[in-house]
């Protein structure tokens, strides 16, 4: 499967700064530095049907941040990412809407690419459906059999949660505040024979009416979480750099994949740090495609609105903040731009360089993209009220926005 164009990164003077984020499995905010030139980074994909929302487009913004920082402190960045090609959830919209569910996962999945071209969005260096790496989430799955750590139930593969002793140190939940959180993002608590409620499947033998593949377990697919832990292991092997969601999936989906991939390789730990943004909201609820309450980016740029300015509203929110789409984001963010653009087009203006440093001290400083966009603010103020003869300096911003933000003025 392949991703989408990168767009060039502007050069900067100077190098930036090493980057500070928040860790869920720490609760704290730390310096997450690789040990080699490379950086290694792992974001879960979509599920591909109802894309792209702005809450897919607020997760994939903040780990664009991760790697624009990392680039800019001068490191090389491995990016992977998967698509959720099969699955429930996509398996149940293609019977709801009568279409064919491979149809419906690459017309999905086409348009995500689109909408991440259109946002500026570095692409992964792998991008890895669920129906490619099956090759390697079979070998896995055997491996778990073969040491106890996994079981079968009526012909599908379990993971046995009480095989890996550190089960719950990404979430920090208790048992029983996972029951419910499990039951409610995919999990089978209640099903009888399970040596455990919290159990997660491994592999899934063949359904009626549903898609299965020939391997050595059997007629069936895979479960959703040693998805993304084979792909992982494939091309970032363990102990890479950040793990990296919406905080949605600390749990079940992060915990079950460090648990699934420690046990399997007795190595510790699956990723340095846990990164998780935050929800968006519309209404008064977060974004779901349940509730059916979501803003897709492809809607507003049908629109004519400037994918740029979509950029920019959720630049206006940390990362880790939940916060609720209005209409007056993106007036502001709009506002803003045509200020910014306006700024930048003038022949010359006041110095930049402490702009530039205020945009990567915020950025580095657990991605504080709203201090970040004020520096901007606060140049463009003194271009607006005095202006200045530094040639350079409208040159400068335009640059530092466009390598450290992805917005192009």
């Amino acid at each position: 499967m392949h991703a989408w164009p990168a767009s060039e990164i502007p050069a900067l003077p100077g190098q930036g700064l090493p980057l500070r984020i928040h860790d869920t499995a720490t609760s704290s905010v730390r310096e997450v530095v690789p040990a080699g030139p490379t950086a290694r980074l792992y974001v879960c994909g979509i599920t591909p049907y109802d894309a792209t929302h702005l809450g897919h487009a607020a997760t994939y913004n903040t780990f664009d941040l991760v790697q624009r920082v990392w680039k800019d402190a001068g490191h090389d960045v491995l990016y992977v990412q998967n698509v959720t090609d099969v699955d429930d959830p996509l398996l149940q919209r293609a019977v709801e809407t009568g279409q064919d569910w491979t149809a419906l996962a690459e017309r999905e999945t086409a348009l995500f690419r689109e909408d991440m071209t259109a946002l500026r969005m570095l692409p992964p260096a792998h991008y890895i459906g669920a129906v490619e790496s099956i090759p390697w989430i079979v070998p896995l799955v055997k491996k778990l059999l073969a040491s106890g750590a996994a079981y079968e139930l009526d012909g599908d593969v379990y993971f046995s949660v009480e095989a890996d002793p550190r089960f719950g140190a990404v979430s920090g939940l208790t048992r029983e505040e996972m029951l419910p959180v499990f039951a409610e993002r995919g999990g089978d608590p209640q099903r009888p024979g399970k040596k455990h409620p919290l159990d997660a499947l491994l592999w899934l033998s063949a359904r009626p009416g549903e898609p299965a593949w020939d391997t050595e377990l059997g007629h069936g697919r895979p479960g959703w979480h040693i998805e993304c832990v084979a792909i992982a292991l494939q091309y970032l092997g363990m102990s890479f750099d950040i793990q990296g969601g919406g905080s949605d999936l600390s749990f079940p989906h992060h915990e079950m994949g460090a648990a699934h991939a420690q046990v399997a390789t007795g190595q510790h730990p699956y990723a340095q740090a846990y990164v998780h943004g935050g929800m968006v909201g519309l209404d008064g609820h977060k974004m779901s495609k349940s509730r059916g309450n979501l803003v897709f980016v492809s809607a507003l740029r049908r629109e004519g609105v400037d994918p740029a300015a979509i950029r920019l509203a959720l630049l206006a929110h940390h990362y880790r903040s939940d916060w609720e789409w209005t209409k007056d984001d993106l007036d502001r963010a709009l506002e803003r731009l045509a200020r910014w653009r306006a700024a930048v087009s003038r022949p010359d203006g006041p110095a930049a360089e402490g702009m530039l440093a205020e945009v990567r001290a915020a950025l580095a400083d657990d991605l504080n993209a709203p201090e970040a966009l004020a520096a901007v603010d606060r140049w463009v103020e003194r271009q607006e009220q005095t202006g200045g003869e530094d040639i350079g300096a409208p040159g400068l911003v335009s640059r530092t926005v466009d390598a450290l933000m992805g917005v192009a003025l």
